[in-house]
């Protein structure tokens, strides 16, 4: 099979671009969501009215992110996602300074949502 010259290769590029950034803006509403669930979820930790169903409802949207945040580039909101979800896990033990660490992750999350750059530059390792 034949690579692409350099003109197909920018425009399959301009092609994903485009296709990113729509994809990106689907599902933004959704993502940002997850995010409401992980900071509820974080301050009624700190508030000490952390509810079985809160739990749930946290590990879910944290394993949801986890994934769709990975699609997007946004590996280092993958990972705290899923360290989000561990933490709230049914069989993790939550320690006083876990409301604390969940949410300055939802604060993290939230940054690297707000910095996310456009298309192609989104798919360079390190964006």
């Amino acid at each position: 099979m034949d690579q692409p010259d350099g003109d197909q290769r920018d425009e399959l590029d301009a092609k994903i671009e485009r296709a990113l950034d729509e994809l990106w803006v689907r599902f933004l509403p959704d993502i940002e969501d997850r995010v409401k669930v992980l900071a509820g979820a974080a301050a009624a930790l700190c508030a000490g009215d952390f509810a079985p169903e809160s739990r749930v409802a946290a590990e879910s949207a944290a394993h949801k992110l986890a994934g769709i945040l990975g699609t997007f580039n946004l590996n280092r909101g993958t990972e705290l996602a899923r360290e989000y979800e561990a933490t709230v896990a049914p069989n993790a033990q939550l320690d006083p300074n876990s409301g604390e660490r969940l949410s300055w992750i939802v604060r993290e999350i939230r940054t690297m949502m707000e910095n996310r750059k456009p298309g192609m530059e989104n798919r360079k390792p390190g964006a």
